[in-house]
């Protein structure tokens, strides 16, 4: 089914997810992780994958503490991989702060329009490189790295760096004026 790509100024998909907590079943739906909060989410081919696992989620990890200074409720990292896997590679990577967010039947990659064909990798279904600020449910920023197509002959990685994001938040931190 061919999904156009929500863009800046759209809604975020209201779709449920299905986190594993404590041996539990747990669903969750999109309206209770971006409602009311400024969140960042950025979303990748896959757990355990290198870049990945080298640079993208331990980047962001790293200036969660920024990202929340600047007013960031929460980061988000979305991977079409079921609960069981995201929760190993949060315990692999040792993430404390960004919370992983399982797209297993990819219905919110799919809905975004990001959802790819990895069959030259072997991966199936999953989700093409990006990331995004949301703010109460609304794109604020999307970013998008280059040449998203089926089977890419590679996975570039520049444009949703966790450096890339924040100078964006950053650029739109209102200054207070002492009086």
């Amino acid at each position: 089914m061919e999904v156009s790509m929500r863009r800046e100024g759209y809604s975020i998909p209201e779709v449920q997810f299905q986190f594993r907590e404590n041996g539990d079943f747990v669903t969750r739906t999109a309206a209770e992780l971006f409602n009311n909060k400024r969140v960042v989410i950025f979303s990748l081919p896959g757990a355990f994958t290198p870049t990945c696992s080298a640079y993208q989620l331990p980047g962001f990890e790293e200036k969660y503490d920024e990202f929340t200074a600047l007013g960031i409720d929460a980061i988000y990292c979305i991977s079409v991989n079921d609960g069981f896997v995201m929760n190993a590679w949060a315990k692999d990577q040792n993430i404390k702060n960004v919370q992983l967010i399982p797209d297993g039947n990819a219905y919110f990659t799919r809905s975004m329009g990001q959802l790819v064909t990895k069959s030259n990798l072997g991966f199936g279904s999953r989700s093409w490189r990006y990331a995004a600020v949301v703010d109460n449910g609304i794109i604020e920023k999307l970013f998008e790295e280059p040449g998203k197509c089926d089977n890419a002959a590679d996975d570039p990685y520049g444009e949703t760096t966790p450096e890339a994001v924040y100078e964006y938040v950053k650029s739109t931190v209102k200054e207070v004026v002492a009086v």
